[in-house]
């Protein structure tokens, strides 16, 4: 019986470090096709935009906060708050032809040979607006609800007003001109929004996860 000149355990000693590269690699390319690597990004481009051409002197933001509720939690992507209200903006970074209107409780994203439904954004958000003005103590008309599509996705058909594709959400936002809140209002808004969201940990991301599943259930 002849004997291998060489071992398994050779063979993993010498080629450890490309091991651990394909390891990476295969890691890295999961993580950058993966949801939640998509939904940064989309967070990201949306805050990059606003940090661009929104002045911070006039708008405060805070970001992927998780606020507490009567049935659980609710997670919102921004808020920015500023004399001329506070916006509400859920992201959503999509690929494909979306297909919605203010009414339809799903919207469609829409691939040459497939098609998926998803919750309407304009309705998701909604509950997080009402989440604000009520914590806020504030007028559910000065607290505005948008939705920003990131990445690839082409809006088709009429769309609602409030629902736009890359830069729009700027300008949208702009519109705003009449002062409805003073200086401190602003600063009182974004410093109880600070101190009333939950801790930006494992905990509370598991937290919301497990009260989307039960609400789904119902």
């Amino acid at each position: 019986m002849s004997v291998l000149p060489f071992s398994f355990t050779d063979i993993l000693k010498q080629n450890y470090l490309y091991l651990i590269l394909l390891f990476l690699v295969l890691f890295v390319t999961a993580t950058l096709k993966s949801a939640w690597f998509k939904g940064v990004m989309g967070e990201l481009f949306v805050k990059f935009l606003a940090k661009l051409f929104l002045p911070k002197t006039e708008y405060h933001a805070v970001h992927n906060i998780t606020l507490p509720t009567k049935d659980g939690t609710t997670q919102i992507d921004h808020v920015y708050f500023s004399p001329f209200g506070v916006f509400v903006i859920e992201t959503k970074h999509m690929k494909g032809w979306i297909y919605g209107s203010e009414s339809q409780r799903q919207w469609v994203q829409k691939f040459p040979k497939s098609k998926y439904m998803f919750q309407n954004p304009v309705h998701q958000n909604a509950k997080h607006v009402r989440v604000i003005a009520k914590l806020l103590g504030v007028r559910l008309d000065d607290v505005h609800n948008i939705v920003a599509f990131t990445g690839e996705a082409k809006l088709k058909g009429k769309m609602p007003g409030n629902v736009f594709k890359g830069f729009g959400f700027v300008s949208y936002i702009k519109r705003f001109k009449q002062q409805v809140f003073s200086a401190e209002q602003v600063e009182f808004f974004y410093n109880k929004v600070l101190r009333e969201q939950l801790p930006k940990n494992y905990k509370t991301k598991k937290q919301h996860v497990r009260n989307l599943k039960k609400r789904h259930r119902k």
